[in-house]
């Protein structure tokens, strides 16, 4: 594990994000478990960067940015993860060190600590429900209820609602100070459901208001997504209610967190962005212990992405042709970072943690033998039926697990292959990445998150917000959830971007 820190541009400022990106695809080639701290000329501000590497996910960067003008108690708990005596010298190793900076970097953390909190919430939010019976029915409804409010909570402090970071609450105390607390109508019946049925979800001239109303809605967007049309369940139960102290409650549970719809960290453990969303939808959709069971998710992954991604190129490209030109950037990506989309099982063993190829010479003879000389591998038994054992400086075995010397070589053989043609640029086509099972999630990924102009942004960006899924045999929707796990990261890359 390697520290550096970067010095600023010719301008005395912090490289670009893109950049920043750039420098860490460089580096990764010699140092493959890094920290980057970026730092400008007056030493004011420090961007620290870490890329979060999970098996079946795309590179993800993790930044942390801290300023003068902050207490600095964020960057003291990251620093207090990373702290090493002199004592822990000897028990320490690169995965030890590596777990560390999982846990002071890794946004799971606070996304976590938030959920448990967020649950509690929950639970209490379902008891003030009335008017729903079935247990079933009364849980999805706080689900849906927390979410449109989360949503909210998000939007309102941009200033979007009325150009008011404190909408809803604010609306909250004007109802009660208006109408009596629980008087009359509840907050929930009089406002949210207008807010939600004739404010989002509908344009501002086909809104059905009273002129009270429409002065306590205030300046409210459209919001064209499903998420505030008027529920099945709100259908169903015409005296559904909820009484003003369930919101009393939520209100100040959310105000105690920090609401970004960016994914930057500013240095606060009580920030909230639109990861922790994924993270609670996540939770609620793999609920086993409701009866609910799923095609592997290997196999939907599988299938999605090579359906769903595809599709996308295919569409940004009808918008955007010249970024997909033959030798463009898109594609030089691919000669610039072989072995970012080269699968960690394809590399195991071949390639090592520096981006070097572990030599023949590490090889037993027999298995160098066998390599170059056909008649030698057919008849020799331990080539063809003995587990391949590589061991490491640590003496841990660098083979697949079961791997014989046979299907060590032929892996060995086409992944030297792969890396050979993407360096010299002969993959050129999405379809190729299919074809030659290469990273097409993490490509997509870093196509987007180095996008060079606007235009190639705005084509996938609208690709990805357009796209359409059919399941025509959706069952539990397993394939419809590996699909949106497939474009969130997309669609939030499309976002950091922007």
């Amino acid at each position: 594990m390697q520290i550096f820190e970067c010095s600023p541009d010719a301008q005395g400022k912090i490289p670009e994000r893109a950049i920043r990106q750039k420098i860490d695809r460089q580096l990764t080639q010699t140092a493959y478990e890094h920290l980057i701290v970026y730092v400008d000329a007056s030493r004011s501000e420090q961007v620290w960067q870490w890329v979060a590497r999970q098996p079946g996910k795309p590179v993800a960067y993790r930044e942390s940015t801290y300023r003068k003008s902050q207490t600095g108690d964020a960057l003291v708990q990251k620093l207090a993860h990373i702290y090493f005596t002199l004592n822990d010298e000897e028990a320490i190793d690169l995965t030890g060190v590596s777990q560390r900076l999982r846990d002071a970097f890794d946004r799971d953390k606070v996304t976590k600590k938030f959920y448990e909190h967020f649950k509690k919430q929950h639970d209490a939010f379902l008891g003030f429900i009335e008017g729903i019976d079935a247990k079933t029915d009364k849980e999805w409804y706080a689900s849906l209820m927390l979410n449109r409010l989360m949503f909210i909570y998000f939007i309102q402090r941009k200033g979007f609602l009325d150009n008011d970071p404190n909408y809803l609450k604010t609306r909250l105390s004007k109802i009660q100070e208006q109408r009596g607390k629980d008087q009359f109508l509840s907050f929930y019946r009089y406002f949210l459901l207008c807010l939600f049925h004739e404010g989002f979800s509908k344009q501002p001239p086909n809104r059905d208001l009273s002129p009270d109303l429409s002065a306590l809605l205030g300046d409210v967007p459209y919001l064209n997504g499903g998420l505030f049309d008027l529920h099945e369940l709100e259908q169903s139960h015409q005296h559904l209610d909820i009484p003003d102290e369930a919101f009393e409650q939520l209100f100040e549970f959310f105000d105690q967190y920090e609401w970004h719809l960016d994914n930057s960290t500013l240095g606060n453990d009580r920030e909230i962005n639109p990861d922790v969303l994924g993270y609670i939808f996540e939770k609620y959709i793999n609920q086993k212990q409701m009866g609910a069971y799923y095609t592997k998710e290997d196999i939907t992954e599988y299938i999605s992405k090579n359906t769903v991604i595809p599709h996308l190129f295919d569409t940004a490209c009808k918008d955007c042709a010249i970024a997909f030109a033959s030798n463009s950037t898109v594609w030089t990506l691919l000669q610039q970072s072989p072995d970012a989309y080269l699968y960690p099982a394809m590399r195991q063993g071949v390639i090592d943690q520096n981006g070097k190829v572990i030599p023949e010479t590490e090889l037993p003879d027999f298995v160098q033998q066998g390599m170059h000389d056909p008649k030698a591998r057919m008849l020799n038994r331990d080539y063809n039926l003995s587990v391949a054992v590589i061991p490491d400086a640590n003496g841990n075995n660098q083979a697949l697990p079961t791997e014989t010397w046979r299907e060590y070589i032929n892996r060995r053989k086409r992944c030297l292959e792969l890396r050979e043609k993407l360096a010299k640029g002969e993959i050129q086509s999405i379809n190729d990445l299919i074809t030659y099972n290469l990273n097409i999630r993490q490509f997509a990924q870093d196509v987007i998150q180095g996008c060079e102009g606007p235009e190639l942004l705005r084509a996938f960006y609208k690709a990805i917000s357009s796209v359409t899924v059919l399941d025509p045999t959706c069952g539990s929707g397993a394939f419809l959830f590996a699909a949106l796990n497939i474009l969130q990261p997309l669609y939030e890359a499309c976002l950091e971007r922007m």
